[in-house]
């Protein structure tokens, strides 16, 4: 057994992807050709050009920001993780399970207590059943876009999309709006938001343009020599310098080229801001997993999902106000891509037994870890996808398996969600759903009231407005108000 805390885990065995797609920035620009082939892969679209590979350069995103700026007043050092589950997570696997419903709605898995009495988990979920004082689960937030654009946009930028099938960012959401909100007002020594190799399918920063786009993170987190391709220069800077040698080998080699060259004086603000984040210790030493014990690694998982957890806790930790790591092709057996689990595209209760533990380990290490540090004020952990799942099984023949299987399909009237840290009041279940696991029953929320929590979190006002797409000026959401149980 190892790991300290609240928990111990068996060494798990290692996961391992066998191979990332190049970094980009990522919107998605077509319709699907099937009425539900589920979220695009990033190789289909580009919204802005990689940082390093030759179409946005670091110098002129910066550029771009300082031109967007708005100062404001020093705010809270506040911090969010959010995990995201594309695809639409059922609530009636994970977090609201109706062990009384009739089969075809309850399914084949069963809840099993956790530490707060009352609250019940998934039986495949038994390390959040441990810290389960240290969060909160939302179980009646709805809104009514079932598909994956639609439904992304809508819960992340608190507006109905105009065109519901159009995964083009239609009004800005939360990491971009993040970015901007915070421009002038965090250390400008570590990227205000990184996200994974992704943009959040259906996301982006539509209106206030790619300034505001993630610094993007990709590559295997478990391989010996990881390292983040945006840190490094870009060939334009590397011109400017006149290095005839490259300037793509160590951050600490840079640095010394840069200190003894005498050019840093001449070049402008922006570049000499871009090379400061390039070659800043804090930056590359936030990225850089070998500093954690081998035992934490373990205890997050020595795969994909868990190594991006413990990475989003060291990138806030040192000052990164917004993180988005993904969580999905969990590359187990049995489990499909991402949480789509419609009866086509898998067997509902062969992808939760393969998925779930992975989950489990990843999520409940990180907020333990968190408390642990004492970050549970700083932090907020966010854990949820774009909707739910249909209470009601719907069985279909799968399209690899050839066989009649069980699945649920996209459901927005009901979804369950985990808040946890941002000196939140924890161990508690706000609201809930009918006996079916159907609609809200009590404490009907939206999900801008939680936009709105993470807004007050992050010291942002979310009435300030902000361009849509045809830079009419609205604000951040139209409606919604913290989740009082939570403050």
């Amino acid at each position: 057994m190892v790991g300290a805390g609240r928990f111990t885990v068996p060494p798990a065995s290692i996961i391992t992807e066998s191979k990332l797609l190049p970094n980009r920035f990522v919107n998605l620009m077509n319709l699907p050709s099937k009425p539900c082939p589920g979220p695009i892969s990033r190789r289909s679209f580009l919204e802005a050009g990689s940082l390093a590979l030759g179409g946005l350069t670091l110098a002129d995103l910066l550029r771009a920001r300082a031109q967007a700026k708005t100062i404001g007043q020093e705010p809270a050092d506040t911090s969010v993780i959010l995990i995201w589950l594309q695809g639409g997570p059922s609530h009636m696997e994970t977090y609201d399970m109706k062990p009384e419903a009739p089969a075809e709605y309850r399914g084949a898995l069963r809840p099993i207590p956790t530490v707060v009495p009352g609250m019940e988990v998934c039986e495949l979920l038994p390390l959040h059943a441990q810290v389960a004082d240290r969060f909160t689960l939302v179980r009646s937030i709805s809104h009514g876009f079932g598909n994956h654009a639609g439904g992304a946009g809508r819960f992340l930028s608190g507006y109905d999309p105009l065109r519901v099938l159009d995964p083009l960012a239609q009004f800005p959401c939360l990491g971009p709006i993040v970015s901007k909100m915070l421009e002038g007002r965090r250390d400008p020594s570590m990227p205000r938001y990184v996200a994974d190799e992704t943009n959040v399918y259906g996301g982006g920063s539509a209106g206030l343009g790619p300034a505001y786009l993630p610094f993007v993170v990709n590559g295997d987190l478990n391989a010996a020599d990881f390292k983040v391709n945006n840190l490094s220069l870009a060939p334009e800077m590397q011109r400017r310098l006149d290095d005839r040698r490259t300037l793509l080998g160590a951050l600490d080699g840079a640095r010394r080229e840069l200190d003894s060259s005498g050019v840093m004086e001449s070049m402008d603000k922006f570049n000499q801001e871009a090379v400061q984040l390039l070659t800043s210790t804090k930056v590359s030493g936030a990225f850089d997993l070998s500093q954690e014990s081998p035992e934490l690694r373990v205890k997050y998982g020595r795969h994909k999902w868990g190594q991006r957890a413990l990475l989003a806790r060291r990138l806030v930790e040192r000052g990164t106000s917004f993180v988005t790591m993904q969580m999905r092709n969990p590359s187990v057996p049995g489990a499909a891509g991402n949480w789509d689990i419609h009866a086509v595209n898998g067997d509902l209760f062969v992808d939760a037994r393969g998925r779930l533990p992975i989950f489990d380990r990843a999520v409940a290490t990180l907020i333990e870890d968190i408390y642990d540090r004492g970050l549970d004020r700083k932090v907020m952990v966010i854990v949820t996808g774009e909707f739910g799942r249909t209470p009601h099984i719907n069985p279909n023949k799968g399209t690899s398996s050839g066989i009649m299987q069980p699945g649920r399909d996209h459901y927005p009237q009901a979804m369950s969600v985990l808040v946890s840290g941002g000196g939140m009041r924890t161990g508690q279940v706000v609201g809930s759903t009918t006996a079916k696991g159907e609609h809200p029953l009590d404490r009907p929320l939206d999900p801008n009231d939680l936009l709105a929590t993470v807004y007050r979190h992050l010291d942002i006002d979310f009435q300030e407005m902000i361009p849509d797409t045809s830079g009419r000026p609205v604000p951040l959401i139209p409606h919604g108000e913290p989740i009082r149980e939570l403050l």
